[in-house]
């Protein structure tokens, strides 16, 4: 069952966190991954564009912030690399498909095995159990962790870099294609630290700054003894509050952690900062949250404005995905 119980709503809100296990059947997850295959085999990416990926803040800002293959993925597939794996000329050191750190940022918006699980009558009964009255899917990624190297992701909040205002707006589902354990690189949380705001924020530079991002406050050292390890089965969906702290630990085993997540953001009466890395003009979501509708007739005006979507007048969830070329529209 999809839509949280009392008891399940109340833990997620006092942890910032919640493991909701068999969300997906192994047929799901093997369709996901088998798509993710036939992706990673038509990979083709330029030597000038191929970024290694990290969560330590200087590099961070040196591979992502100052390549705009990063900065302009809030509505395409692109891949990011581990640390490591090309040569001084950008040749690979190990075989390609193993030297992937994720895939992102629009595979629910462009890819239609990832738009059918994001879109999924699971998804939005779980959304509506959570009360979101207009659900934005504002990113998505396919994250490897590959065996014996998968980066290691440092301590952070996803609002850090999907800033809105109020907070409180961002949630992240990420669900678990193989089973994730402590030796493969599971999700660790501090439990209850979504509460105290957020500590820093990734924003973009003016333009033709080098590097095309920054950081505003930082990232204050944790003790590692309030993380708790948060092992889940193939199929699980793990809830993460925008602002609850999170990380991983890189993998060391010999098998992968694969995932699918992706982040919903409650568009009603929610500003999306300008300054986030998917910013306005690269990403269609950006001028629709401007718009600030705050019911369901109301968005549809907007968005007729706006362009050709295509509309539904039911009063129902709504959920705008990002794609190239204009809005979708999806009455759930």
């Amino acid at each position: 069952m999809a839509c949280l119980s009392p008891s399940q709503l109340q833990k997620f809100q006092e942890d910032g966190f919640l493991v909701l296990e068999g969300f997906l059947s192994a047929d799901e997850c093997e369709a996901m991954q088998r798509r993710i295959d036939e992706i990673v085999a038509e990979m083709d990416v330029p030597l000038h564009c191929r970024t290694e990926f990290s969560t330590q803040e200087e590099e961070q800002l040196r591979a992502q912030g100052s390549t705009d293959y990063f900065l302009s993925s809030g509505d395409k597939i692109r891949f990011f690399f581990e640390k490591g794996v090309f040569d001084k000329q950008g040749n690979f050191l190990v075989p390609p498909e193993k030297s992937i750190n994720k895939i992102g940022h629009a595979l629910h918006a462009l890819d239609p095995v990832f738009r059918c699980v994001t879109h999924s009558h699971k998804v939005q009964a779980l959304a509506r159990s959570l009360g979101l009255q207009m659900p934005v899917v504002v990113q998505s990624m396919y994250i490897f962790k590959q065996p014996h190297f998968g980066g290691e992701v440092a301590p952070h909040q996803d609002a850090s870099f999907l800033y809105t205002e109020p907070l409180g707006r961002v949630l992240g589902l990420w669900i678990a294609l193989e089973d994730a354990m402590l030796e493969n690189g599971c999700l660790w949380f501090i439990p209850g630290s979504h509460t105290g705001g957020v500590s820093r924020r990734m924003v973009r530079t003016p333009a033709g700054s080098v590097p095309g991002t920054s950081f505003l406050g930082s990232e204050p050292i944790r003790d590692n003894s309030l993380f708790v390890p948060t092992p889940v089965l193939r199929g699980a969906l793990v809830l993460i509050h925008g602002e609850v702290v999170h990380k991983s630990e890189q993998n060391l085993s010999d098998r992968s952690r694969q995932a699918y997540t992706f982040h919903l953001m409650e568009a009603a009466g929610t500003i999306w900062s300008p300054d986030n890395w998917p910013s306005q003009g690269r990403g269609h979501v950006h001028s629709w949250v401007k718009l600030r509708a705050t019911n369901t007739s109301a968005l549809l005006n907007c968005l007729a404005s706006t362009g050709k979507p295509r509309l539904s007048s039911r009063d129902f969830l709504m959920l705008v995905s990002l794609q190239t070329g204009g809005h979708e529209v999806v009455a759930w």
